[in-house]
């Protein structure tokens, strides 16, 4: 018997978890919080073998509580569940403290499936979770993408970041206007970005340049 609590901040939904796992003959549900902080206190009575834990909640999500747990209780498996687009915080929290990752637009024969993969030790990401990994794993690391500014492109975003028009920057370089456009052209490319201030603030985000002081 797999025994399992449940965190969610909406009750209509811990209640619809409850229905669907508790008709399964090797699941239990323990009981139910409607968040983090909740389920960490009930842990102090309860043995589950899972939790599974809504994403979004107040006063502790579940990526914070997954890590808590592991801290503390690290026989206790995690599967979390999501209704909202997959951000990169959450990818990057599944070697964290999260055994499992799915989006609650699973059916409950699946939803059942991870548990009990989650519960017999082994990794299980829904297919939202295993698509947005892919699709991370496509876009160019910060080492990538500044590799693949050419050291001359390095210097005219690096002026781009300043008040200097293009044709200071020619000055500065010592090359014509002209030229220094054709390397703003190849930036805006290589950064995905439409104009100047969106690859100077992209190249901020990536540490590509820093704000001189």
């Amino acid at each position: 018997m797999i025994k399992i609590l449940i965190a969610d901040d909406h009750q209509v939904v811990r209640h619809g978890l409850k229905l669907a796992l508790n008709i399964e003959n090797d699941i239990e549900v323990l009981g139910d919080a409607s968040n983090g902080a909740e389920l960490l206190f009930m842990l102090k009575e309860l043995e589950p073998d899972l939790v599974l834990l809504d994403w979004k909640m107040p006063r502790m999500d579940g990526l914070e509580t997954a890590r808590n747990i592991k801290q503390t209780y690290p026989q206790i498996k995690t599967l979390l569940l999501t209704g909202a687009p997959v951000e990169n915080s959450a990818l990057d929290a599944l070697d964290n403290g999260v055994d499992g990752f799915v989006h609650k637009n699973i059916s409950p024969a699946v939803l059942c499936h991870a548990i009990r993969e989650v519960a017999a030790g082994r990794r299980f990401l829904g297919t939202e979770i295993s698509q947005a990994l892919i699709e991370k794993s496509r876009r160019p690391s910060k080492q990538e993408q500044k590799a693949s500014l050419s050291d001359r492109e390095q210097e005219v975003l690096e002026l781009m970041a300043t008040s200097a028009t293009y044709q200071e920057i020619a000055d500065q370089l010592m090359i014509s206007e002209t030229t220094v456009r054709t390397y703003v052209k190849r930036i805006f490319a290589k950064l995905d970005q439409p104009n100047r201030t969106q690859a100077v603030v992209e190249g901020l985000r990536l540490g590509l340049i820093h704000i001189q002081k």
